[in-house]
């Protein structure tokens, strides 16, 4: 063999690892791409809404069954992002849901965190999620 046959025979084996080496490292590079925009500029989840003020609500009274009464004084906690909220959406969400319950239901502190729950739920799809938390700041039963 000649030493030009040599130098071919070397650089044809050269071309494959080489080619290999570019492949390799283009693979790593990826890989580290995808990992930098996992951990820094994927887009977050929808972020949890932080507390506002606090909007309270004149207290009114509300027929129940069997002619008792129920004195109901609700606070509502806004969002940062609540805009002008209208407390009459949550008076009547409210009425609604206490009027002719029994004394019993209303009085047990377990039926009231449940109805207090539900009435959470109900002002925060009235109020397009501005409100996010209601305070019983008033409630007598008579």
């Amino acid at each position: 063999m000649t030493a030009q046959t040599t130098e071919d025979a070397a650089t044809q084996e050269s071309k494959p690892s080489r080619k290999k080496k570019i492949l390799v490292i283009a693979l790593a590079l990826v890989v580290v791409a995808a990992a930098a925009w996992w951990f820094l500029l994927r887009p977050s989840g929808p972020q949890a809404p932080e507390p506002g003020a606090i909007m309270p609500i004149d207290s009114t009274q509300i027929n129940l069954a069997d002619s008792h009464y129920l004195k109901i004084g609700i606070a509502l906690q806004l969002t940062t992002d609540a805009s002008e909220v209208d407390g009459s959406k949550a008076l009547d969400a409210t009425i609604d849901l206490f009027s002719g319950r029994s004394l019993a239901q209303v009085s047990q502190p377990a039926q009231r965190r449940a109805l207090k729950k539900r009435l959470t739920t109900e002002l925060a799809h009235v109020y397009d999620g501005d409100v996010m938390g209601v305070y019983f700041t008033e409630f007598v039963t008579q």
